[in-house]
């Protein structure tokens, strides 16, 4: 789940930064900040929070339960921390291209992120 996401995620990426595809759905946006455009400009602090972040799910990956939702829930989240972590690392930046206009830009990681912390959400409150 990690690595498909990564992968997905960074591909996409790379086809919108090569092509430059400006019709429809997809818009080339840089952002130097994280959710909804907050924390403008903090590229250092946040590649530190991803890392942190990254490294926290890694090392505590045998507390995650065996459950297949678990399971995905925290891959998604882990490979999105990634997707977006590399960015911030090699380009200075989070390259955002999915635009319905009605809501801020975002890319494949923001999605898994979102959709994981959901599906956590919704399986520990059950819990």
């Amino acid at each position: 789940m990690v690595a498909g996401t990564v992968l997905l995620d960074q591909a996409l990426k790379l086809l919108i930064v090569y092509l430059h595809p400006a019709t429809g759905l997809f818009r080339l946006v840089q952002n130097t900040g994280a959710g909804f455009g907050i924390l403008k400009g903090y590229t250092v602090l946040l590649t530190i929070i991803s890392l942190v972040v990254a490294m926290a799910i890694i090392l505590n990956v045998r507390k995650i339960p065996l459950e297949w939702w678990t399971q995905a829930c925290w891959g998604l989240f882990l490979g999105g921390v990634i997707g977006n972590l590399i960015d911030r690392a090699v380009r200075g930046s989070v390259i955002d291209f999915i635009d319905f206009r009605i809501w801020p830009a975002f890319n494949v990681a923001d999605a898994a992120i979102t959709v994981a912390a959901v599906g956590l959400i919704i399986y520990y409150w059950k819990k």
